[in-house]
C-alpha cells in the first residue's frame, strides 16, 4: 500500500513517530483498533485536508452491501434500486476518498444516510459529497445534537485530551457551525426506513455515547452496528471521557444476537461473519459487561471504596480469553471505575481528599520525610524492577516536589517509559505517555 504524503516512506515515518510518542509496539495497536490511521491524520482528526495515509479498503459482505474503510472507522453501505444507504461517513479528511470510493462501486444517488453517532470519526466526512451535490437525507437520534453542542463547547478540551492540532482553517476540533451536518430526521427509540422498496430498522442503543445507534438489513441479514462493535474490549471505560453506559451496551449486543445475522458491519476493525460467531462474541461481550456492572454495584452497596472495588476485580478467565474482547484500547479496571462513576459521586472515599491540600504540597512533604527528592528518585528506580505500580508513585512525588531536578525529570521519564511499554491498551500508553508531556513543559519554562 501507498498513503497520501510519501508512500511507504510516509508510512514508515507514522509508525516511528508513534512509537515514539507512545511506546515501542505502539503504532502497531493502533493500526489494529482503527485501521486505516497514519500519524498525521491522528493528530488531525478533525482537518478536511488531511487523509487516510493509505486508500479505502473495500470489501463485499453479502450481495450489493460493502464494508469501507476510508481511515480510522468503518463505513457501511447498502445499494438498492432506488439509492444508497450509507451508514456513517468516517473523519473529516476521509471525504474525499470515501466519496470516490462509493462512487467506484455504484452510480446510484446517495438516498440516506444514518449516523450511529457522532464521534469525530464517524460522522465529519459528509462534507465531500454535500459539496460534490450529494442531497441525501441524514438520519440520527436525537441526542446526536446534543452531541455536538457538547463537542462545541468543550472543543479545547477535546482537542487537549486527544492530542490534536490545529488544521488549515485553524480549529483543532469541530465547534463552528459549518463543521456539523444537522440531521434532517431524529428519532428517540426506532425508526423503520424504506429505501428501494427494502426495510432498514434504526435503533438506539446506548454504549460509548448516549446518541449511539446502529442499523439492521433484515432482507440481507445484515448489521452496522457502528461503535457496540468493534473486535476488542469496549470503550466502556475511557478515563478521559464523558459517561459510558456499559448495562445499556449489553443490551444492545443481546438484542443483536437474538436477529438472526450472518454479518456484523463493526464500527472499527474486521466484521463478524456467521450466525454461530455474532451470537458468540455479542453475548459474550455482554457478558463481560455485566460481570463488570454487578462488580462495581456490590461493591458500592457493600460500602467499598472505589479503589478497593477496582482492585478486587477479577474477569473470569473464558470471558478475558476471547480474541475479539482483548483490552487493546480500553481496560476492564477503567469500565469498572466508569460504573462506579455513574452511580456514586467523584469523591475516592478517603476523607483527606475530599479538600486536599495541592499535590506539589504533598509530594513535598513526602520528599522531606523520605530525605528528599534524590531519595524518592532511589527507591522509585529500586521499585521498578518489581512493583512497577508503585515505583510509579514514587517518580511522580520526586518530580512534583522538585521539578526542575534532573534526576527526578529522568526517573519520572525512565520509569513511566517501562510502565508505557508494559502496557496493553492504547488508552494507558497515552496516559503513561504524559510525563514526557510534563518534562518537556518544565524544561522549557527553565530555559525560557
Amino acid at each position: 500500500m501507498t498513503d497520501s504524503s510519501g508512500g511507504t516512506a510516509g508510512a514508515r515515518d507514522d509508525r516511528a513517530s508513534v512509537d515514539s510518542r507512545l511506546g515501542s509496539g505502539a503504532h502497531a495497536l493502533m493500526r489494529q483498533n482503527f485501521g486505516n490511521i497514519g500519524n498525521s491524520q491522528f493528530l488531525h482528526v478533525a482537518a478536511r485536508e488531511i487523509a487516510a495515509p493509505n486508500p479505502p479498503q473495500v470489501v463485499e459482505v453479502a450481495s450489493r452491501t460493502f464494508m469501507i474503510r476510508p481511515g480510522m472507522a468503518n463505513v457501511a453501505l447498502f445499494e438498492t434500486d432506488d439509492g444508497l444507504l450509507m451508514v456513517d461517513s468516517g473523519c473529516a479528511g476521509d471525504g474525499p476518498a470515501l466519496l470516490r470510493a462509493v462512487r467506484e462501486l455504484s452510480t446510484q444517488p446517495l438516498h440516506t444516510v444514518v449516523f450511529t453517532h457522532g464521534h469525530v470519526d464517524h460522522a465529519f466526512g459528509l462534507w465531500a459529497f454535500l459539496e460534490a451535490g450529494e442531497r441525501p437525507r441524514v438520519v440520527a437520534h436525537e441526542n446526536l445534537l446534543g452531541h455536538f453542542s457538547r463537542y462545541a463547547k468543550t472543543a479545547g478540551l477535546n482537542a487537549a485530551i486527544n492530542g490534536q492540532r490545529p488544521g488549515a482553517n485553524g480549529r483543532s476540533w469541530p465547534s463552528a457551525p459549518e463543521d456539523f451536518v444537522v440531521p434532517d430526521l431524529t428519532f428517540r427509540d426506532t425508526l423503520e426506513l424504506r429505501v428501494g422498496g427494502e426495510r432498514f430498522v434504526v435503533r438506539h442503543a446506548k454504549g460509548e455515547t448516549d446518541d449511539a445507534a446502529w442499523v439492521w438489513a433484515p432482507q440481507r441479514r445484515v448489521i452496522a452496528a457502528g461503535d457496540l462493535v468493534v473486535g476488542y474490549l469496549p470503550n466502556a471505560g475511557n478515563p478521559r471521557k464523558v459517561q459510558r453506559y456499559a448495562e445499556e451496551w449489553a443490551d444492545a449486543a443481546e438484542q443483536m444476537a437474538a436477529l438472526d445475522a450472518v454479518c456484523v458491519i463493526t464500527g472499527h476493525g474486521d466484521c463478524v461473519h456467521g450466525a454461530d460467531a455474532i451470537r458468540d462474541e455479542l453475548l459474550t461481550m455482554a457478558e463481560y459487561l455485566r460481570h463488570i456492572v454487578r462488580h462495581a454495584l456490590d461493591g458500592l452497596n457493600a460500602g467499598l471504596r472505589p479503589d478497593e472495588i477496582v482492585e478486587s476485580l477479577v474477569i473470569p478467565p473464558d470471558l478475558a480469553a476471547h480474541p475479539r474482547l482483548q483490552p487493546h484500547y480500553d481496560r476492564p479496571e477503567f469500565v469498572c471505575r466508569n460504573v462506579i462513576r455513574r452511580y456514586g459521586g467523584w469523591w475516592d472515599g478517603y476523607p483527606a481528599n475530599l479538600l486536599p491540600a495541592p499535590a506539589a504540597a504533598r509530594a513535598h512533604e513526602i520528599a522531606r520525610l523520605a530525605g528528599g527528592a534524590d531519595a524518592l528518585v532511589a527507591r522509585a528506580r529500586e521499585l521498578a524492577g518489581t512493583d512497577l505500580r508503585l515505583a510509579c508513585h514514587l517518580a511522580e512525588w520526586a518530580f512534583q516536589a522538585d521539578p526542575c531536578s534532573a534526576a527526578a525529570q529522568n526517573c519520572y521519564l525512565e520509569v513511566f517509559e517501562r510502565r508505557r511499554d508494559a502496557e496493553g491498551s492504547l488508552m494507558g500508553k497515552l496516559a503513561f505517555s504524559e510525563p514526557v508531556q510534563r518534562v518537556l513543559a518544565e524544561r522549557a519554562e527553565t530555559i525560557g
